[in-house]
């Protein structure tokens, strides 16, 4: 058997690229890694920015392409993509044999990868389980903790959350979220250094960067799908109603998003907004720095609860797709109410960056963790990996969940000496 262990990682919508692209640089360069990389879903669909193409920009090869969003974006339409996920991703990993697979978070996409992989015996990678949010998407997420064989979690909270679930100790670490790496990155040179209509182009108003701006992003909630055209039209009125320059990115693919799509074309051709620019997508860090100097975050994306409380951007959360989530002091939460958006934004964007310097202070436990945790496993070394799984499942005397429990990189009870970890970076 080869020393070199396939390392499947399948990435189905945008947010996701940047919640593992640090990992995905690391498992290329490591030398007892093959990297095999799936883009799935929306990433693959012009009319949400087609992330492959950046995917590809950064030196990825993509082993395989799998379409299986149908045409409708109601919640039909989404359990029959399901489906065709799961069809497709079985040939996909027939063919590839990976040794693992990595699913991220919790679009419905990802119940797809992890189905289709645990019904062929390949060990399951589960980034960013344990989390709770306000729609369809946190009963995805812990569907794929269930399924999954490695959960990789991104603060105590979920650890504990995952443990609760049933899981074992052992197969639980607290990596922290690997976007943080990218923010970091930000931080150290936060200048933007690239043309936003040239690059990105974009429809709508012209942005002058050098002026206060903000940004939008609002996604339909899979729970309240129905309302969708009309929430994000009192969102639209409001940040008109600020006056100030905004960029506005274009919604996930998921049942409500034709409302929401439509409630922005539709405000945008009646309206004739004169602040705000509309653009489907951006490269990671491109996106990053132009969040580090806006005034504001606007909408229901994780970005506002995760990203932005590390660079200090202050945020409006509106609605209850971040419901019961984490968040930092950066982050006020308010309903869909047009008059308590804009006043919201409008107090917000008064704040000074002072969230940011906290958190650099704390030291971040890279997704570097999890590739350690990997070469140090059986996963990289074991010549029966089929078996692996039911080993780590084993009763309290296994072996390996002995040896694991020993090594101290990875005790759910300390964090790591930030010199212990090789690529440890201490913020």
């Amino acid at each position: 058997m080869s020393d070199i262990r396939k390392i499947c990682v399948v990435i189905t919508a945008r947010p996701s690229y940047s919640r593992i692209k640090t990992a995905l640089q690391a498992i290329q360069h490591h030398p007892k890694l093959e990297l095999q990389l799936v883009v799935a879903g929306s990433a693959l669909l012009s009319r949400y920015g087609t992330a492959v193409d950046f995917i590809e920009k950064d030196g990825f090869v993509v082993n395989e392409k799998v379409f299986m969003i149908l045409e409708g974006e109601d919640k039909t339409a989404m359990a029959k993509s399901t489906g065709l996920g799961v069809m497709e991703l079985s040939n996909v990993f027939y063919n590839l044999k990976p040794d693992i697979v990595i699913t991220i978070a919790d679009r419905y996409e990802t119940i797809a990868t992890s189905i289709a992989a645990t019904y062929q015996n390949i060990p399951l990678a589960h980034l960013q389980g344990g989390e709770v949010t306000g729609n369809i998407d946190e009963k995805v997420r812990h569907a794929n903790t269930k399924l999954a064989d490695i959960h990789l979690v991104t603060n105590e909270d979920a650890l504990q959350r995952v443990l609760k679930l049933g899981e074992e100790e052992s197969s639980v670490f607290n990596t922290g979220c690997p976007s943080i790496d990218l923010a970091s990155k930000v931080l150290k040179a936060p200048k933007i250094n690239f043309n936003l209509k040239e690059k990105y182009g974009g429809v709508g108003a012209e942005v002058d960067l050098s002026k206060p701006y903000i940004v939008v992003m609002q996604h339909p909630v899979t729970t309240e799908y129905k309302s969708a055209k009309n929430d994000i039209t009192l969102t639209l009125e409001a940040i008109d109603d600020t006056g100030m320059q905004t960029l506005w990115f274009w919604p996930n693919v998921d049942a409500g998003a034709d409302g929401t799509s439509k409630g922005i074309r539709t405000y945008r051709e009646l309206h004739k907004p004169k602040a705000m620019r509309f653009i489907k997508n951006m490269e990671p860090e491109d996106f990053l720095k132009l969040l580090y100097h806006a005034k504001c975050l606007v909408g229901n994306s994780s970005v506002g609860i995760r990203e932005c409380s590390f660079l200090g951007v202050p945020v409006v959360n509106i609605g209850t797709r971040q419901h019961r989530r984490l968040r930092g002091k950066n982050v006020i939460d308010v309903d869909y109410n047009k008059n308590h958006i804009t006043e919201a934004v409008l107090s917000q964007k008064e704040e000074a960056k002072v969230y940011a310097e906290q958190q650099r202070q704390k030291r971040i436990i890279t997704i570097q963790s999890m590739i350690s945790y990997m070469n140090n496993y059986d996963i990289l070394n074991s010549q029966q990996v089929s078996g692996w799984t039911k080993n780590l499942k084993n009763s309290k005397n296994s072996k390996k969940r002995t040896q694991l429990r020993k090594r101290k990189h990875f005790r759910r009870d300390s964090i790591p000496d930030p010199k212990e970890l090789p690529s440890h970076k201490k913020i």
